[in-house]
């Protein structure tokens, strides 16, 4: 399959990587802070800081206070008006339910008063549906009435549907565009500029030669750093893999070969160190939004969808969310599929028809 020039290529460059510590350091350090920032910040949001404020004696006001103390939504703090008027202002309160002294009429309406900035509280619906909600139940357990209506739920869900089990897949395809573009492409300018290029050009070695010994290399290198992000995931996270982790690396074993390609060929276009930071900037940025990696294609404009469906980041977080959560297999046929091979026929192609041996900038 890998001609022994190929081999022995990719030998070299992976001792060059192991003798760089500083590079060791980061690679390894990146995706575990990466990773560590986007989904251990990824759990349930913290309660919303209520003050509540009783003025009424009454037992229904009691009643009404209790189911607001108990709902897991908020974190109650009661006291009086002035000096949890003070904390809102401040700051420490998103918002006070003020419940009046004239609270006890069972037949007459009475208002209650919430307290909040409106413009500053995005959760300023939320804890209105909560009220009206609680509002609803005390009125009905009062006046003696049964809901016409029970809805009964019936989780038919053959696998989790956590935020967290969704996000995973979209931060590995990230995580493998950002290491195998920035990696192939500073190293073909860094390479290039200190004339390593121009020395293997005057030798029988080809441009595939070249990238296919720097893909097997980095292959390396980027399996170690997916296993280790998989490891903490499944042990510490709880996450499931619904699909065979042989498929799930198989899909970063192709997604290594799509970026890694890509990247030699904006190293093609960079001649300075300068240079290809924005370079590979622009490129990853834009895949970052549109690609679903934090939220569905489906929730963009639907002028963008078909432009965010055709980036590369897409198939390959389509094609690892589908192993992940749907239990897909890489050897399945499907638009994704056909999206991938595209996507290996191109950046291959790219990468070998513009690849610069000796090109540097004066």
């Amino acid at each position: 399959m890998f001609t022994s020039l190929q081999l022995h290529l990719a030998k070299v460059f992976l001792k060059i990587f192991l003798r760089d510590r500083q590079s060791i350091v980061f690679t390894l350090l990146f995706p575990l802070i990466f990773t560590g920032v986007f989904l251990f910040s990824s759990g349930e949001p913290d309660p919303i800081k209520l003050g509540l404020i009783n003025q009424s004696q009454s037992t229904i006001a009691a009643d009404f206070s209790d189911l607001v103390i108990d709902e897991p939504l908020f974190e109650i703090t009661q006291g009086d008006l002035q000096s949890l008027r003070q904390e809102l202002i401040n700051g420490d309160q998103t918002a006070l339910i003020l419940i009046p002294t004239n609270f006890k009429q069972e037949e007459d309406s009475t208002q209650i008063t919430l307290l909040l900035d409106a413009s500053q509280v995005r959760q300023a619906g939320a804890i209105e549906e909560t009220l009206n909600r609680s509002l609803i139940s005390i009125e009905r357990e009062i006046r003696g009435i049964e809901p016409m209506f029970n809805l009964e739920v019936e989780d038919v869900q053959a696998r989790p549907q956590r935020y967290i089990d969704f996000l995973l897949p979209g931060i590995l395809a990230y995580m493998l565009m950002n290491l195998c573009i920035a990696g192939s492409g500073f190293n073909v300018v860094e390479y290039r500029r200190r004339g390593i290029l121009k020395r293997l050009f005057v030798t029988p070695i080809q441009a595939k030669d070249f990238i296919v010994a720097i893909i097997i290399s980095r292959m390396v290198i980027i399996l170690t750093q997916i296993s280790v992000i998989l490891g903490l995931a499944l042990t510490l996270l709880d996450i499931r893999i619904a699909g065979s982790l042989a498929s799930l690396y198989g899909m970063v074993i192709i997604g290594t070969f799509i970026f890694l390609c890509i990247g030699f060929f904006l190293g093609s276009l960079a001649k300075t160190q300068e240079a290809i930071r924005p370079i590979v900037a622009l490129t990853t940025f834009p895949q970052l939004i549109l690609s679903g990696v934090f939220f569905p294609i489906s929730a963009l404009h639907e002028l963008l969808q078909p432009i965010a469906h055709a980036l590369p980041l897409s198939v390959i977080v389509s094609g690892l969310r589908g192993i992940s959560n749907d239990g897909a297999s890489l050897l399945s046929f499907n638009l994704t599929t056909i999206g991938i091979l595209i996507w290996m026929a191109i950046s291959f192609f790219i990468a070998t028809k513009y690849f610069v041996w000796k090109e540097v900038a004066n």
